[in-house]
């Protein structure tokens, strides 16, 4: 008991000494920013195989309806060389909800079409995983820095294509991305700094 007692006196004597000389312990910088309040994404490392199935019969369906359509699309919204990988791991789930955003929009859109049946489960899961995604999303600061380098690029580029591109070629870009979002980008924002 006594040496319980010198150690906590001790202790109160060194934190008295080191406030009145003005030292303070120098915290070290974290080598990754800690996951935001509430953000449990470990759940969506992969999806069970009825989600992947609706996603398959979504994308079978808007297939068979691009038989019917003349289009042309020129860009690639989502070039083969983005990776998430290649980003920061807190910058991460920003580019998802980004990618997610967009995805939904044009998804809702094209439910009132005749592909509405097929998107309705797929449109479920990616609302759920948007709302578990936001809590992993750091608030914009209105003022201050914002996104740099690739994130900045990558961001841009999704937000341009809002204006920049016809209906039809954003409905092509989102659904041939379902997959790579689904099994690429999402488990890698789930995987955390596991994620090389």
């Amino acid at each position: 008991m006594a040496l319980g007692c010198t150690r906590v006196l001790m202790l109160m004597l060194m934190t008295v000494a080191l406030s009145r000389t003005g030292a303070a312990p120098v915290p070290s910088a974290p080598r990754a920013l800690p996951p935001a309040r509430g953000c449990h994404m470990a759940q969506f490392k992969s999806l069970s195989p009825q989600e992947l199935q609706a996603f398959k019969t979504a994308k079978d369906a808007f297939e068979d309806s691009l038989l019917q359509k003349d289009w042309d699309c020129s860009a690639r919204l989502f070039p083969r060389t983005r990776d998430l990988k290649h980003l920061q791991v807190w910058e991460r789930p920003v580019a998802l909800e980004a990618e997610l955003a967009l995805t939904l929009t044009v998804l809702e859109a094209m439910a009132n079409s005749s592909l509405g049946h097929s998107l309705e489960q797929p449109l479920l899961t990616l609302q759920h995983i948007h709302s578990k995604l936001q809590a992993c999303v750091p608030a914009q600061p209105t003022a201050g820095p914002r996104p740099r380098g690739r994130l900045h690029h990558w961001l841009h580029r999704l937000q341009e294509a809002r204006k920049k591109e016809s209906q039809d070629c954003l409905e092509a870009s989102v659904m041939f991305n379902l997959f790579r979002l689904l099994t690429r980008d999402l488990k890698c924002v789930a995987s955390g700094d596991q994620c090389v």
